[in-house]
């Protein structure tokens, strides 16, 4: 890959220049681009992501100092040092670049009991636009795991490292469910995966020739550490999921996930979604609400459904979330479906997939932005079939499936009626605007 050997020599030469020596290693982890599956992956539910080309890179030199020094090649982002015989302390309320690289760091530490930590040096490089919904922050913590093993001379399956670079990135504070983590280093070059939760597993999916993927990023930066939208829509699924659980008779203190009512109740989807329209109503649901449904105290419920960032919340939308997550699963399973049969028909199919998806982020799940959704409809009518947001939503970046033979006229048409427009959508539109295949996993190589 002639890319990452340019990037690699600019690497080396800023590594060189900070710290005087060369890098020992390299590691490398990829961004992903979910393709169908959004907001479910910490409901229990399967996802479809594939791994980008684009990545983050890390050159690393072993040493006896006795510290982490970490150094960006962006200069926005500045230099950090930690005495490795101290708690590593990670700050969530103030969500720097350097905290989720030393979320990696945490994660094997405590995996394997290392004390003190190997001393390093590194320098940390990337290609994944950052606040995009590619999993920019993800793919540092992914690598920051996969650097300190190899630092420190551990090893471990890419499934275990999936599962603590999942776990030890909620340290700053995100509830995710493990996606990110998993494609990041389960992925395969030419194959998007089902990746399957509990126990953790992924399976090729062969995408339909003829069909090409194309990122634009609609310009809007979204922190997901930083606000709390994301995690305000994993406590009302938690919310849900009890709700749910105590009206079928379940014993509602031990689910915390709306697939575990599902499997509890040895349900279909379409049985789900319509138990959801049964038992919940559309209208916000307060604090007392569900307390009294529960049978909980108002304290109960800040401690055990709430989280850090969402105790200031008042109001739930219990139904709407269910909704989604219910649908949302149904179509990752007919998205593998309609892969696995290689009908002529396929793209169409996939494409209305996509755009059901959509249409729920928005409507059920509120996790768009009037950008996102400016950004999808130019999409479509630029010639694709499909076009969904993707990642946590709020900003960041759609996906579009659109056919070969047009991918010339659509990024010149998305390109004229979303970046150029505008000034400063059109100084970022160089990397915002891509066509992407699927890419390969997290890796470590040597020093040529």
């Amino acid at each position: 890959n002639p890319e990452v050997s340019d990037k690699n020599l600019n690497l080396r030469n800023t590594f060189e220049k900070k710290y005087g020596e060369s890098p020992l290693f390299y590691a490398c982890a990829p961004g992903r681009v979910n393709l169908i599956g959004e907001h479910i992956d910490y409901c229990g539910y399967s996802v479809l992501p594939m791994a980008i080309e684009q990545n983050i890179l890390a050159a690393v030199s072993v040493n006896n100092s006795g510290r982490i020094q970490l150094a960006n090649t962006n200069p926005q982002y500045k230099d950090f040092t930690v005495s490795c015989s101290e708690d590593i302390a990670i700050d969530r309320d103030n969500p720097k670049w350097h905290y989720y690289f030393l979320c990696g760091v945490k994660g094997i530490q405590e995996k394997f009991g290392i004390a003190p930590l190997a001393g390093m040096s590194c320098v940390v490089d990337g290609t994944i636009p950052p606040s995009s919904g590619l999993s920019s922050s993800s793919a540092l913590v992914c690598c920051a795991g996969l650097v300190t093993m190899e630092a420190n001379q551990k090893s471990l399956s890419k499934l275990a490292l999936a599962e603590i670079c999942a776990k030890c990135e909620r340290y700053i504070g995100t509830e995710g469910g493990g996606m990110d983590q998993s494609i990041s280093f389960l992925a395969e070059r030419g194959t998007a995966k089902l990746i399957e939760f509990q126990p953790l597993r992924a399976t090729d999916v062969k995408l339909p020739d003829g069909a090409v993927f194309v990122i634009s990023n609609c310009c809007v930066e979204m922190n997901k550490a930083a606000s709390s939208h994301f995690n305000i829509r994993v406590v009302e699924c938690r919310i849900a999921t009890k709700m749910l659980a105590q009206v079928k008779g379940l014993d509602s203190s031990r689910l915390l996930k709306l697939a575990q009512v599902q499997t509890e109740l040895k349900a279909s989807l379409e049985d789900m979604l319509a138990l959801v329209d049964e038992v919940l109503h559309p209208e916000l649901y307060s604090r007392e609400e569900i307390c009294k449904a529960l049978g909980i105290t108002p304290e109960q419920f800040s401690t055990e459904l709430l989280s850090a960032n969402t105790q200031h919340v008042t109001h739930f939308k219990l139904h709407q979330r269910a909704k989604h997550v219910y649908g949302e699963a149904a179509r990752v399973l007919q998205f593998k479906n309609v892969c696995d049969s290689e009908s002529d028909k396929s793209i169409r199919l996939l494409g209305d997939l996509m755009n059901q998806s959509h249409a729920s982020c928005r409507d059920l799940y509120e996790c768009s932005c009037p950008e996102l959704d400016q950004l999808v409809d130019i999409c479509l009518k630029s010639g694709a079939v499909g076009s969904r947001l993707t990642g946590a939503g709020w900003g960041g970046c759609a996906v579009s499936m659109v056919p070969s033979e047009k991918v010339e006229f659509f990024i010149q048409a998305v390109r004229e009626a979303y970046y150029l427009t505008d000034p400063r959508r059109a100084a970022m539109e160089k990397q915002s605007l891509f066509v992407s295949k699927p890419g390969g996993g997290a890796v470590i190589f040597l020093e040529e």
